[in-house]
């Protein structure tokens, strides 16, 4: 490419002109913080993980569970909580599409466009099995109880 450009230069075909003095400065990267998913999936997921932890924390209510219990919640929180305070800091132009604009476009994945179905599906498909797996052990626990 470079050369191209040189040769244009050398047979005179190229306008070379000044830097303008008061240009925005423009970096290369634009900040997009977005992850590109509506604010509803995320919930959606804290909900299924904090639901597991809900149903087994009360079906082997423990006073020894007490901590690990808080700790997975701090952990899930803060999992999903810097991210979404990350997404709001300055510079940041970008905002999650809306469920609207979620159904319509679906998401831009690294194998291919994805529709709003297929991404929900896989998104939300490990906290509803957790809640699922968390349900039935607490089914087998009070069946052996």
């Amino acid at each position: 490419m470079s050369h191209i450009v040189h040769d244009l230069i050398a047979r005179g075909d190229a306008r070379v002109v000044d830097h303008p003095a008061q240009a925005p400065v423009r970096h290369q990267v634009e900040a997009d913080r977005n992850f590109g998913l509506p604010t509803a999936l995320y919930a959606g997921t804290v909900a299924g993980y904090l639901g597991f932890l809900l149903v087994v924390g009360s079906a082997f209510a423990n006073p020894v569970l007490a901590i690990p219990m808080a700790i997975f919640v701090v952990f899930i929180i803060a999992g999903f909580g810097i991210p979404a305070i990350w997404t709001r800091l300055a510079g940041n132009t970008s905002s999650p599409q809306t469920m609207g604009e979620f159904e319509q476009r679906g998401i831009m994945t690294n194998t291919g466009r994805l529709a709003a179905r297929d991404a929900t599906i896989q998104v939300l498909i490990l906290p509803v099995l957790l809640v699922i797996w968390g349900l039935a052990i607490a089914a087998i626990a009070a069946g052996v109880a």
